[in-house]
């Protein structure tokens, strides 16, 4: 399943200037998901981050990989039209900086969903190199 940015829009609530996925490229529904991430230099938060060299923040590539998740546990039946909060983030590594002209590939594998509690395994890699790993813990509202 591909999904463009309308729907993913139509999916969860996010919007410029945090809307921080393009595009999926794969989906199963609740199992997993890939997406991605085509960072240009006109993103806002290098403005600040930092002037000097442009590096995107590792809390936001975190954002997207969750965005991902989002996507994926949205789009099951008993989820559609509710919202996805963060309950946690473990065992986050950065391994290399991610600048402008990058493609973001994120993907998130669940790996436990327990009523409305879950938990994905997220990676996100440039050229094929991994940048970002971490452990997500979301929980599933309603909006």
């Amino acid at each position: 399943m591909v999904l463009n940015i309308e729907q993913i829009k139509e999916i969860i609530p996010h919007r410029t200037p945090f809307l921080l996925i393009d595009r999926i490229e794969e989906m199963e529904v609740g199992v997993r998901a890939v997406g991605k991430k085509c960072v240009t230099y006109n993103e806002p938060f290098f403005q600040g981050h930092f002037p000097q060299e442009a590096v995107m923040p590792g809390v936001l590539i975190i954002e997207a990989m969750a965005q991902v998740g989002a996507v994926c546990c949205l789009s099951m039946e008993e989820n559609k039209g509710k919202i996805v909060y963060f309950g946690g983030i473990n065992k986050a590594k950065f391994r290399q900086k991610v600048v402008p002209g990058d493609v973001l590939l994120l993907e998130v594998e669940m790996i436990k969903i327990k009523g409305p509690v879950g938990v994905g395994k997220g990676t996100a890699t440039v050229d094929g190199k991994v940048v970002a790993q971490a452990e997500l813990t979301f929980m599933i509202g309603n909006s």
